[in-house]
């Protein structure tokens, strides 16, 4: 069994952010399998189980905002006893340019508390992440400001398209594992 976690804050407020774009692609995952994810009493993330090619995989997202995303990831880790080599972690990254996929299979948090608090919660930096460039903000602007707005008009309308490689690469993930997946998404020019 696999597990795809993407990032973000719960609520409304953040549903468009540039910070739940992890969101977003676990989402767009579920789709096309007509589920939902949904939260089971006491459990501090939403989660759902697919199938993807033949590789039971279960999709979920924190409830337990970005900062402590670890608390979440170790909890569903335990829960279906998944080993850290069927882990996909999928987030936003402000040190790539805007629409960059980056796929890792290990690595410090690169200055992302999402990413901190999962290696602090489960003790190990060994785990695969895909990171989705939002570019950084212009100058005297805020990173913390920034991350947590929405994306803009340009922005948006790339967006479909980037998620749609997000999920490609997933999808690879899953059935070909992360070096043979890194090999490919990690080239600047699979789409250009």
């Amino acid at each position: 069994m696999k597990l795809i976690v993407g990032l973000g804050n719960p609520g409304k407020i953040y549903t468009d952010s540039r910070h739940n774009i992890g969101f977003s692609v676990v989402k767009n995952i579920a789709r096309p399998h007509k589920i939902s994810l949904k939260r089971e009493k006491g459990e501090l993330w939403q989660s759902a189980k697919i199938k993807i090619g033949n590789q039971n995989v279960v999709l979920a997202t924190p409830f337990t905002f970005m900062n402590l995303s670890g608390i979440a990831v170790s909890g569903l880790l335990k829960k279906y006893k998944i080993g850290l080599d069927d882990l996909l972690i999928v987030c936003d990254d402000l040190d790539l340019e805007f629409g960059r996929l980056k796929l890792g299979s290990r690595g410090s948090s690169g200055g992302h508390r999402g990413i901190k608090s999962i290696i602090d919660s489960i003790g190990s930096p060994e785990f695969a992440r895909l990171r989705i460039g939002i570019g950084r903000p212009r100058q005297n602007t805020d990173a913390a400001d920034y991350v947590l707005s929405p994306f803009n008009k340009r922005e948006k309308e790339e967006l479909k398209e980037i998620i749609e490689r997000a999920l490609d690469c997933c999808y690879m993930w899953v059935a070909k594992g992360v070096t043979e997946t890194m090999n490919i998404f990690n080239k600047r020019s699979i789409y250009e």
